[in-house]
């Protein structure tokens, strides 16, 4: 790889480079171990020494410049919302930082095409955003094989939230209290229906309606931080995950406690009526939806479904064999490898595969339905059967990752 002639280069400009780098990572929802690592990386190959600290909120960047001995440290601090995971622009930011580390633009030039991407979404990508909404939680009502009434009331109520989400970014106050407005949504609708109309699996598809909101990839990311001894990411992005499944199952209670003080009694039946093929629509679905709520790029769109596809079947017939918890477990070690031998073969991020590969294995539901259940019945003792659904799951999906990265080590941190 050819040298930057970086005695041409002011150290003032690969410091500005390096934490416009940084901010974009963070932005695109990279985690704490991962965005230092990828620093490191790209700062030693700029002569620049980069002690980075960095969490769910921000970071703070110290720099040295290896070429001076006289120079003084430069911290930079940067406040930032937590990020949200985009594939095309992730994509798009390792590309830009490999060009520039291999000499083909300048790093003004890779400053400002880092910038452009900040360019304002397009009336068509943010319609495509509410329409996933809708496709998830139809699709994992099919997945679950709930009656027809069950998937499309679980549908509306996706498209109201998706509705909501959209109005957030017009509406800053709303910000705040989006999670609980979602579970009032979903459970007022579920309940209206259940109540009026005929009988739901009530608490499922209130569930599936709020599924896109449930910070299951926070929870994994979390642990995953935590076990790598950031402990101050992990801590935080722990507590975030933690206060968003809260606001959720407060909006939900709301909802469920005003319709028993006005005397609404939804009818809740339990039953999963339809055949397999309802099942294989519901994936196609869930993955095409997830391909557009993770914001990949047209031309990954395939090789996303595909993943997000592969983590569910894994895990699906492994676990039927050797059980659920083996069969996260494989799925995680699996796509972890594939992602990460995707990256070394294409040399593009490994978390196109590795991202939507396990994003139907989180445990974002299970939590919120056992705090749902725990608030219902008053009972301590009802919502530990999921805690417990809630570690092991947790517990195999980190082991997948850690032994995947072990067995199949990643090309870069990305």
């Amino acid at each position: 790889m050819p040298q930057l002639p970086l005695a041409k280069i002011s150290a003032r400009n690969r410091i500005d480079f390096v934490a416009e780098l940084a901010a974009r990572l963070h932005a695109y929802g990279t985690t704490a171990q991962r965005l230092e690592g990828a620093l490191l990386g790209v700062s030693t190959r700029l002569n620049l020494e980069c002690q980075p600290w960095v969490n769910p909120t921000g970071m703070i960047l110290t720099f040295r410049d290896l070429g001076d001995a006289d120079a003084n440290d430069v911290t930079r601090v940067i406040r930032l919302p937590p990020g949200e995971v985009d594939l095309a622009r992730l994509s798009m930011t390792d590309r830009i930082a490999e060009d520039v580390l291999a000499g083909k633009i300048d790093l003004a030039a890779g400053q400002a095409a880092l910038k452009k991407l900040d360019e304002p979404p397009r009336l068509h990508w943010q319609l495509m955003q509410i329409l996933s909404f809708v496709l998830v939680a139809g699709g994992v009502s099919m997945l679950l094989r709930l009656p027809w009434l069950d998937i499309a009331v679980a549908s509306i109520a996706g498209l109201l939230i998706g509705l909501l989400d959209y109005a957030v970014s017009r509406l800053p106050l709303l910000r705040e209290s989006v999670e609980a407005l979602a579970g009032m949504l979903a459970a007022t609708l579920a309940v209206l229906v259940a109540g009026f109309v005929a009988p739901l699996n009530l608490n499922t598809v209130i569930i599936a309606a709020v599924i896109v909101m449930l910070p299951g990839m926070a929870l994994t990311n979390a642990i995953s931080e935590l076990t790598n001894q950031h402990l101050g990411a992990g801590v935080a992005r722990f507590a975030g995950a933690l206060s968003t499944i809260l606001k959720l199952t407060i909006g939900t209670m709301i909802a469920l406690t005003l319709a028993n003080m006005l005397g609404i009694k939804p009818q809740v039946v339990y039953a999963r009526p339809q055949p397999g093929w309802v099942e294989a629509v519901g994936l196609l679905l869930s993955c095409f939806a997830f391909a557009v709520a993770f914001r990949a790029g047209g031309r990954d769109y395939l090789l996303v479904m595909a993943s997000a596809a592969a983590g569910y079947l894994i895990a699906r017939y492994a676990g039927t064999t050797l059980g659920n918890v083996a069969g996260v477990f494989l799925s995680a070690l699996t796509l972890t490898m594939l992602g990460n031998l995707y990256a070394r073969l294409c040399n593009r991020p490994g978390a196109l595969v590795r991202v939507p590969g396990i994003i139907l294995l989180v445990p974002g539901s299970v939590s919120f339905r056992g705090l749902i259940d725990l608030m219902q019945q008053q009972n301590i003792s009802a919502g530990q059967a999921a805690l417990m659904a809630v570690l092991n799951i947790l517990l195999a999906l980190i082991a997948g990752l850690m032994f995947g990265n072990l067995l199949a080590p990643p090309r870069s941190n990305l």
